[in-house]
């Protein structure tokens, strides 16, 4: 028997070495820009499906009659309806640790960015303003205080970071055991909006649910201290954009680091797009050239995995799939 494993068109080239050897594996590729309708019409015969950020729930699943696994390359997945998966049986794979080191890189030189007036100090270069230097000062990061909400793979990666860089390390996340946050040589925190008022900065690291849905409102923005920096590489939708725009330009927030957006692409018109106080990039913290190779690899080796009968419960985000289909 051959398998047919779905792949997005860009998909990394080590995708191709977790499956070396292996001549029952038959790849087939689609555009990310494929309409949905189309992309149904190529499930009828696959067995399993890799996805970027494309949606799958219960019209896509009626669309694909052998499937049996769903993997992401990458690790979120706000745009796959889990419970409709595992209703049917069908696991959901992610890439575990792949990118979490690229993430938090992205992270922190954002911090980088904004302490060191990176963008500020080279436009004084080449503008030839060498001698207006002293009108902003860059500042260091050491002894300042850093609130990483959210200590996963990506979080705690964050978190040993910044206590390398001597920074007072704050971590919130009430579903970690304090003792593996002290163990990172961070402080846990169990008032978010009380240590929200201690930070310099504060770096989301959290997944994206409803509990998390605008989680940084208005109201939990203006608890913020004054000429903090926010910062996003989790997901678009946990931060309040109007709200985020609002203490900008009212000099409440010093500057903001965004990797995501609540719509990707933002439209023209989302106010933060036009904030010389935001940096921002196009979802692209977890995407660098290694960790795309990772995840590429990760998430073919996931599915032949399944595909095998040896799933990695690890990578899985619905593993009661296996008791089930076992009873």
């Amino acid at each position: 028997m051959s398998y047919t494993i779905l792949i997005p068109e860009t998909i990394a080239p080590d995708a191709f070495k977790a499956a070396e050897g292996r001549n029952d594996i038959v790849f087939e590729r689609f555009a990310l820009s494929i309409a949905q309708s189309d992309f149904r019409a190529r499930l009828g015969s696959v067995h399993a499906a890799i996805l970027g950020l494309t949606p799958f729930a219960d019209p896509e699943l009626d669309a694909a009659p052998k499937l049996k696994v769903i993997a992401r390359v990458g690790v979120g997945y706000d745009a796959i309806d889990v419970a409709a998966l595992t209703r049917r049986g069908i696991p959901l794979m992610i890439t575990g640790i792949a990118n979490s080191v690229s993430v938090a890189e992205q992270a922190l030189a954002f911090m980088f960015a904004f302490a060191k007036r990176i963008h500020d100090l080279n436009e004084r270069v080449v503008t030839h303003r060498w001698m207006s230097r002293f009108e902003n000062f860059p500042t260091d990061l050491f002894e300042k205080t850093v609130l990483i909400v959210g200590c996963g793979r990506i979080g705690s990666r964050m978190a040993k970071r910044c206590v390398a860089l001597e920074m007072n390390t704050l971590v919130y996340d009430p579903f970690i055991q304090q003792d593996i946050i002290r163990g990172l040589g961070a402080q846990p925190v169990s008032d978010l909006d009380g240590a929200i008022a201690q930070a310099d900065y504060v770096s989301i690291h959290c997944p994206k649910s409803q509990a998390t849905l605008n989680l940084f409102d208005a109201k939990r923005l203006a608890l913020m201290k004054q000429g903090a920096v926010l910062i996003n590489t989790a997901r678009g939708g946990i931060v309040d954009e109007k709200a985020l725009a609002a203490a900008l330009e009212s000099g409440k927030l010093f500057g903001a680091g965004l990797d995501v957006y609540n719509n990707e692409p933002p439209e023209a018109a989302n106010p933060l797009l036009n904030l010389p106080q935001v940096i921002s990039a196009p979802h692209m913290a977890g995407v660098t050239r290694e960790a795309w190779n990772r995840m590429a690899y990760t998430a073919v080796r996931n599915v032949i995995e399944v595909l095998d009968g040896k799933p990695n419960h690890e990578h899985t985000v619905n593993p009661q799939v296996y008791g089930a289909k076992a009873a």
